[in-house]
């Protein structure tokens, strides 16, 4: 038994008779309260009628009584309000700062039987999965299955938005340096979005903006930035592009960044660092005010084509100064173009519709995602095996909401999903009409 799932059966009212005290009066549930994710008892602003006298106050739950002590609420004043104490066993009185006995509910024999056996098939599968309801999912009916994916997007959107408001407060509210920030954060992917992101806080727009009409001194500018024209090369290039940088350091008092911070190993060439900033020196010696560019576009193609970008000629052969390597394109592909969008403008224009109390932008943010193909990872692939197929980058990413933040986590209690499979066979406890009148959740 777990502190989660009578949470559950007392949010939803699912026990399988009316309650009673352990001293043997009546419990009648008027509301059962606000879930309290904060510290705290469980629910807030409950009401029940014990012995015919209502109660206004809070509810604490916990699986043996004396966990009341075992988390110290004894000692805690704010558990001094506490009306109802719901135990899965009850293994003691407990009492409150003041002295005051708990009016104590013990629901052991209450349980539903069918819904704890499907809970403990979510959390516990017998076959190990990492898609809980892999096996039921198809029992949800479309409309609950697409009601929950439009949550888990704006669920989405929304934490990545906390990435915008990070870097937003990081640059004074200044919307450019943002996008900026975050376009350079995503080139770098998982393994070098810090360092892409340091990268970019150490070499302000106002120094790229004096220099940007001459593409070779953006690139000495950031390659220098970034710790990595330290040393003795045997090319031209980067012998050309340190000599330069030694003069723009000199000129804007920069200081460049611990080159050892950026990771190559178990990298593809595509996704090594030094490529990822070649390309970043062409989009910024390209594109002038690029958020307020970003800002007045609208469709899907005329977006990529902003976001499709390339190198300077050393790089045609180079992935790292001094190799060469076979000669081939390195303008940005398609597949990453799409990645840059989803994970760098989407969410800061999302955010700054947000912001800006505008819907057009919100509303155009998931528009995008809704014209872009599908991602492919691991993750869509496991919900394609559940046979949930994404259709768009609005439903894949949807789907990894649902997996990083419900699946993986098994808050199968708090997903819409979980919650169907669980209801669809639950047995309420009866609530007398007059109370039902006052019940407003």
């Amino acid at each position: 038994m777990t502190e989660a799932f009578l949470h559950y059966l007392w949010q939803h009212r699912l026990f399988t008779a009316p309650l009673v005290t352990t001293d043997g009066k009546a419990v009648e549930v008027v509301r059962t309260g606000h879930y309290n994710h904060d510290s705290g008892p469980d629910f807030q602003e409950s009401q029940v009628v014990i012995d015919n006298l209502r109660w206004v106050g809070q509810v604490e739950i916990h699986v043996k009584a004396t966990d009341w002590y075992l988390h110290h609420h004894q000692a805690d004043p704010a558990y001094n309000n506490v009306v109802l104490h719901v135990v899965y066993t009850n293994d003691g009185p407990v009492y409150n700062q003041q002295g005051q006995s708990m009016p104590t509910v013990e629901v052991q024999e209450l349980i539903p039987t069918d819904i704890w056996e499907r809970y403990s098939r979510l959390v516990q599968p017998q076959i190990p999965v990492s898609i809980p309801c892999m096996l039921q999912i198809q029992e949800v009916p479309p409309l609950i299955l697409g009601n929950t994916l439009d949550r888990m997007l704006v669920e989405r959107l929304q934490r990545k938005a906390t990435d915008v408001q990070r870097l937003l407060a990081d640059s004074l509210n200044h919307w450019e340096s943002t996008c900026y920030y975050m376009v350079a954060r995503y080139l770098g992917g998982k393994v070098n979005a810090y360092a892409f992101e340091l990268l970019a806080k150490i070499t302000p727009l106002s120094v790229v903006a004096k220099i940007k009409d001459n593409p070779f001194r953006v690139e000495a500018l950031l390659f220098g930035q970034a710790g990595l024209l330290e040393g003795t090369f045997r090319d031209d290039y980067p012998q050309r592009l340190q000599n330069e940088y030694r003069y723009l350091r000199t000129a804007y008092h920069l200081t460049p960044m611990n080159g050892h911070l950026w990771h190559f190993f178990r990298l593809r060439p595509a996704n090594f660092p030094t490529l990822r900033i070649a390309q970043l020196a062409t989009l910024l010696s390209s594109s002038s005010h690029l958020f307020s560019r970003l800002l007045e576009i609208e469709t899907i193609d005329e977006l990529r084509r902003c976001f499709v970008f390339g190198t300077s000629p050393y790089w045609n052969d180079h992935y790292r100064f001094d190799t060469e390597s076979t000669p081939r394109d390195k303008r940005v592909g398609t597949a990453f173009t799409d990645i840059l969008i989803i994970n760098s403008w989407v969410p800061l224009l999302f955010e700054y519709g947000v912001q800006h109390d505008d819907t057009r932008y919100r509303d155009r943010a998931v528009a995008l995602l809704g014209q872009l193909p599908p991602e492919r990872n691991h993750i869509v692939r496991q919900w394609a095996a559940a046979k949930i197929v994404a259709d768009n980058a609005a439903h894949s990413q949807a789907l990894l909401q649902l997996y990083n933040e419900y699946c993986t986590p098994r808050q199968c209690l708090h997903c819409p999903i979980g919650h169907h499979l669980l209801s669809s066979c639950r047995t309420q406890f009866t609530i007398p009409p007059v109370l039902q009148e006052n019940d407003d959740e």
